[in-house]
């Protein structure tokens, strides 16, 4: 009886230790992103779009695990093109992810990160510059897949994909006989560069 009061007494220490040696660390995250609109008509340009993101973030990491969380609150902006004019579409995204991270030595290390992310627009709903074709939803959900590495124990670079979960707006055209709407989903891929301190 008393060895396994010892062995619970012992396990219970490690518990209480664990999260005393958890550490957050907070920061600036920014980067460029590469979109890709997927919609089944030719009204506006799908090829891939340039823009950039910038914003905070926090790291919160159980060491001896490897294991932690990561979010950040980040302005987003790129371009859309379409026969009838560009426009450029704002937003804040938060992404959330668990992440896992090793590290190589204490200057350098690698992490892989998954999580959702979550999107609001505080641009035009409506793309005026392209007589009202485009209509970007008020929010969206996404989900990210990413890794990266971890050097001199404050920079962190990344590269990561944001796929669409569901439709991210509509195309409006009537000159399509039938099928005035149009769902369509924006995919990402991102490379950014952080500092925490």
């Amino acid at each position: 009886m008393k060895k396994l009061l010892s062995t619970l007494m012992v396990i219970a220490c490690l518990a209480l230790a664990i999260p005393a040696q958890a550490q957050i660390k907070f920061g600036v995250k920014a980067g460029l992103n590469v979109s890709k609109l997927h919609l089944s008509e030719n009204i506006v340009s799908k090829d891939n779009r340039a823009g950039f993101f910038v914003g905070p973030t926090a790291e919160f990491t159980l060491p001896l695990l490897g294991l932690g969380i990561d979010g950040s609150v980040l302005y987003n902006q790129f371009g859309v093109d379409s026969e009838k004019g560009t426009s450029t579409k704002k937003s804040i995204e938060i992404p959330i992810n668990l992440r896992w991270a090793v590290g190589f030595s204490s200057l350098v290390g690698a992490y892989v990160a998954v999580g959702p992310q979550f999107g609001f627009n505080i641009g035009d709903r409506w793309f005026s510059s392209i007589d009202n074709v485009c209509e970007f939803k008020k929010n969206t959900t996404s989900f990210n897949v990413g890794a990266g590495l971890k050097l001199l124990g404050h920079l962190q670079v990344g590269a990561n994909y944001n796929f669409a979960l569901k439709d991210n707006g509509k195309i409006h055209d009537d000159d399509i006989e039938d099928l005035a709407t149009i769902g369509f989903k924006q995919n990402t891929w991102q490379v950014s560069v952080a500092y925490l301190f």
